[in-house]
């Protein structure tokens, strides 16, 4: 095959680019001549994310409909049309071989140019739900790779394939890595450690309901790494300082990830499709807190997928400064109930997803 030309459209969060990049990736690594042109929204993150990941990346004018009444709703069809307009230039310039979307604002108008122009195309689904643009494409795409059983509620059955969703291998690499995180993390080998997250910028109730507690974690014979996002970093610092907290260590971004799920026993998260792909991959218990700021909820949905195969307790975020706390202390002092939990939850891991994800990219050009 002569250098395939590849066009990869998505974004607005990392749950949509990292995949992109992960597929990418592995396209280069079964074809290293392959030609790469990704397409965003100006003004996401893809813009900075995407280059710096050694990829060309175009940007398209185009942002999403709100869903409560707004002003921007007037500007949305003005946006879809510049959009489409432009995607046809890109796709006549970049003359693709193949298009694939990965969901997010940009995906939309690339790959219905790229179906019109009878470009083969695939789009890949990260959520047990899958969001509108993914939903609205599939009657002209060739392929659908999806994570989660029962999607033919929502694309046609015979384009769908079961993949997983493409992660970063680097981040899922922990084997003989528990030493090197409680060492970069300043933390006691001894202790139960729990590690949160809440996504890149932290999650607002997850912070609050752990500062709310904060007294109680002071006293408890375990340890935990908090990644609070940038905005909570200060809060959670001065709240640790004040109280002489010496068995919390607060950090705004997690940059080693492998390193924090290494030293990690138990996982407190949002229930974001790429998050939780994670978990299953590196086989830990997790406690979740969706976010009810999503579209169609899908995070709960994301979340009852792993708790139906007891592979995840769930608190919802109502709940949470309530409930997360007397969750996670019962389930660290259960050492039967963590094992079972990270066992069902490496079950449902699938490993090499970008790999497969990638083959059938190449198929479509073949």
């Amino acid at each position: 095959m002569p250098s395939p030309r590849v066009i990869i459209s998505g974004g607005g969060t990392g749950g949509h680019i990292f995949p992109a990049i992960a597929i990418a990736d592995a396209i280069r690594e079964i074809k290293p001549n392959a030609e790469f042109l990704f397409v965003g929204a100006m003004g996401r993150m893809e813009m900075e994310k995407v280059p710096n990941a050694g990829y060309e990346i175009r940007g398209l004018e185009i942002s999403g409909f709100q869903r409560s009444l707004s002003i921007k709703n007037l500007t949305f069809p003005v946006k879809v049309l510049k959009s489409i307009n432009a995607s046809k230039k890109i796709i006549k310039d970049f003359k693709p071989d193949v298009a694939v979307g990965v969901g997010g604002y940009a995906s939309g108008p690339m790959l219905h140019v790229a179906s019109k122009k009878k470009v083969p195309a695939l789009i890949q689904e990260q959520n047990s739900f899958p969001g509108i643009t993914n939903r609205l494409l599939a009657r002209n795409v060739d392929r659908i790779c999806v994570s989660y059983e029962g999607m033919e509620k929502w694309f046609p059955s015979e384009k769908i394939l079961m993949t997983g969703n493409p992660i970063r291998s680097a981040v899922v690499n922990i084997r003989g890595k528990r030493e090197k995180g409680i060492e970069a993390f300043g933390l006691d080998r001894a202790k139960t450690t729990l590690l949160i997250v809440g996504g890149s910028l932290g999650a607002r109730t997850i912070n609050e309901s752990i500062a709310g507690v904060l007294h109680e974690i002071k006293a408890s014979e375990y340890q935990i790494i908090w990644q609070t996002g940038k905005h909570f970093i200060d809060k959670a610092k001065e709240l640790i300082e004040n109280q002489q907290i010496s068995n919390v260590k607060a950090i705004a971004f997690i940059e080693d990830m492998d390193l924090a799920y290494a030293a990690g026993d138990l996982i407190i998260s949002r229930a974001g499709a790429m998050a939780l792909s994670e978990l299953c991959l590196i086989g830990k218990p997790s406690v979740l807190v969706p976010s009810p700021n999503v579209a169609e909820d899908h995070q709960t949905k994301n979340a009852m997928a792993l708790v139906k195969n007891r592979a995840a307790k769930m608190v919802t975020d109502a709940k949470a400064r309530e409930k997360l706390w007397e969750t996670v202390r019962d389930l660290l002092g259960n050492d039967q109930e963590r094992i079972e939990l990270a066992t069902n939850a490496k079950s449902m891991g699938q490993p090499n997803s970008a790999n497969r994800i990638a083959q059938e990219v190449l198929k479509l050009i073949e």
